[in-house]
């Protein structure tokens, strides 16, 4: 799978119940309604996967299993919104997302097989990593509206260390995909492109 692929994948999860997020005033019985939608949605969904067989039939449960798993966090936080329960939106997308797209790798085989599965992680790493830069960073600067001067630009420092720490967690996960795509080759192309893989990322 490329790199292509794996980003549909992502967006079809992404996208699948962006409609579930409900106003922040959601009621109880508005919030029971949601989780007896998604529900039901989901069962429809498994149920139709049924007319799939082998991997196919694997794809179509993940894809209903994802969309599930973040309409459900989508709900949580529209009924109790928080820094934490964004954060779990996007923990959830990035869930589904790697789990449909490995599934989708099932389809390959050999090496081909496992860069895509790297690169199906990578890509969940970087939506995490992305996720918990974003949470801090608010923490951060939640913190910051409540305290001294000194305390604001210690909550801007902990912000770019978040940042900064999403992008060496990103640089890693690439860098093993790199690693994985030199398995293709062997002798002195396979050392050139490790080689190359440790210039790039600073290894």
């Amino acid at each position: 799978m490329n790199t292509f692929t794996i980003r549909t994948a992502v967006l079809a999860v992404t996208l699948a119940f962006s409609g579930a997020t409900l106003a922040a005033d959601m009621s109880k019985v508005d919030y029971k309604a949601g989780k007896d939608r998604i529900s039901a949605d989901y069962k429809s969904a498994k149920k139709s996967c049924d007319s799939y067989s082998g991997n196919a039939g694997d794809i179509c449960v993940a894809q209903a299993k994802g969309n599930e798993k973040v309409a459900l966090a989508e709900l949580e936080a529209g009924y109790k919104p928080s820094e934490k329960s964004r954060y779990d939106v996007g923990i959830a997308k990035a869930d589904a997302a790697y789990d449909l797209a490995k599934e989708k790798c099932d389809d390959l085989s050999g090496n081909a097989k496992d860069v895509c599965v790297k690169e199906a992680k990578a890509a969940e790493t970087a939506a995490k990593a992305d996720a918990k830069a974003r949470m801090k960073t608010a923490d951060a600067r939640a913190t910051a509206r409540e305290t001294s001067t000194e305390a604001r630009s210690e909550a801007s420092q902990k912000g770019a260390d978040a940042r900064q720490d999403a992008r060496a967690d990103k640089s890693d996960a690439q860098y093993s995909v790199a690693r994985e795509k030199c398995d293709a080759y062997s002798g002195d192309t396979k050392d050139s492109c490790l080689d190359k893989a440790k210039l790039s990322f600073g290894k």
